[in-house]
């Protein structure tokens, strides 16, 4: 690989990329092979096409960049995963909303909901977040004789958020992992990026689609936890609170000290300012929360030893799949990056005069049109716009802006080929019509809303 040099020309090179996203929409889209599988297929396609060395394309490219990508990715997304867990299992998805629900009034349950929601969102996965957030949803419309809409999309609105633009969720790891970010910087401006895009995407649109559609509350899920399993007594909210404060305190607290060192008020060399910032480094805050959680909602189940173990194991099952992803994702750029076409794509971008932001933006969306995954679409973005955003030289800040920007593309547009789209219309018992309605609309709002964020910000720094 030292001493290769790329021959084909720059329309070949763009030929080649546009062939191997294609490939990727028709396997996923038309024949429906898993994403891991794809990856891997239009890595191996891409590299032997651009011609790379064949003795090299397996060790040095493949699998290097798969492992790379997964160093970063794979501890972030187990531990939040674990973390998730643990708030789900103690009961403090109910308590946290029936004290938000006390201190706005029943009469904005809505908000309150939605509030609770965002700060659950931060571990939990979209998925697992309906799962238990809904039937406290669906219990609090029914005591209220309401439909539904309002207080599902406040809801649904705040875990879709979360998950698309904040770590630890695996999009924006990736993300920044493939655009050089400093996670930190990603949530300190992902954090009141996700808040202003919920209140108007999710809280406000709920409000004018309740409004214009009649949604009942559904019968499929029973409102709270009915389980044998459920803790005698739940986890506090503040404790909650608590708990989740910790790895966002950390991660800051690494965050500020890099900054205070590039402007010379501390030193890197001093011994305290390292330690604060190992403890302050994600993987190491994620675990300092899990070890927490473990022991503090742990304690609240009764749990001890293998009773605990085996709830922690529990959450790693389902996040498998997605971390493989993100590592083939990794794959896919580094041959992206080793065969020249991410270089040709940042020369090209460059002549038609398209700014890298708006083209981080617009590869996400397509993506996600077409095949519907968001983290997917996101991923495979960033690892093929990550030459253009490395070429272009952008601060930290502005690389933050860019995941953002990026995260935003990678939700717009939901429709049939999205499980969640299949997933909220289910749950909340909405026909297709109604769902593209108001799920779609929710999706395509939070990415205007977030891109339109992430360029004032972006402008800014």
């Amino acid at each position: 690989m030292e001493n290769w040099t790329q021959t084909l020309s720059a329309g070949t090179l763009l030929g080649i990329a546009a062939g191997a996203i294609l490939l990727i929409l028709v396997l996923i889209v038309r024949f429906r092979i898993h994403a891991l599988l794809t990856l891997m297929i239009a890595s191996l396609f891409t590299a032997i096409a651009t011609g790379l060395p064949m003795g090299s394309i397996v060790n040095d490219v493949l699998v290097k960049n798969f492992g790379g990508t997964l160093g970063s990715v794979a501890l972030l997304v187990g531990l939040g995963a674990m973390l998730g867990r643990l708030v789900e299992t103690s009961g403090g998805a109910q308590s946290l909303a029936d004290a938000l629900i006390r201190t706005f009034g029943e009469k904005r349950a809505p908000f309150a909901l939605g509030v609770a929601s965002l700060i659950f969102g931060f571990p939990i996965f979209f998925d697992a977040g309906l799962v238990v957030m809904l039937p406290i949803v669906f219990a609090t419309a029914r005591r209220m004789k309401a439909n539904v809409l309002a207080y599902g999309m406040a809801s649904i609105g705040a875990f879709s958020v979360m998950h698309v633009f904040l770590p630890p969720h695996p999009g924006p790891i990736a993300a920044s992992e493939f655009y050089g970010a400093n996670i930190g910087h990603v949530l300190l401006l992902g954090l009141p990026l996700a808040v202003v895009t919920w209140y108007f995407s999710g809280y406000l649109l709920g409000q004018v689609l309740d409004r214009r559609f009649v949604v009942p509350v559904p019968d499929i899920l029973s409102g709270g936890r009915q389980d044998d399993d459920a803790p005698k007594e739940p986890a506090g909210a503040g404790t909650v609170i608590g708990i989740m404060f910790i790895p966002m305190l950390l991660i800051f607290l690494n965050t500020g000290l890099a900054t205070l060192a590039a402007e010379k008020v501390v030193s890197t060399d001093e011994g305290w300012v390292q330690a604060l910032r190992m403890i302050g480094a994600t993987p190491v805050a994620l675990l300092v929360s899990v070890s927490a959680a473990m022991f503090v909602l742990g304690r609240k189940r009764g749990e001890r030893g293998s009773a605990l173990e085996k709830t922690v194991d529990g959450a790693l099952g389902p996040v498998c799949s997605v971390i493989l992803i993100t590592g083939a994702g990794g794959m896919f750029g580094g041959v992206l990056r080793a065969s020249g076409i991410g270089q040709a794509l940042a020369d090209s971008m460059s002549h038609l005069g398209i700014p890298v932001l708006l083209g981080c933006f617009l590869v996400a969306l397509a993506l996600r049109i077409a095949q519907g995954s968001a983290t997917v679409a996101l991923t495979t973005a960033a690892a093929l716009m990550a030459p253009a955003v490395a070429a272009a030289g952008y601060s930290d800040w502005q690389l933050a802006c860019i995941v953002l920007a990026t995260a935003a593309g990678s939700v717009g547009v939901s429709h049939f080929n999205d499980s969640g789209f299949w997933l909220v219309g289910r749950l909340l018992d909405m026909d297709v019509p109604t769902t593209l309605k108001t799920w779609t609309v929710n999706q395509t709002l939070i990415a205007a809303i977030g891109f339109a964020l992430s360029a004032l910000a972006f402008g800014i720094f």
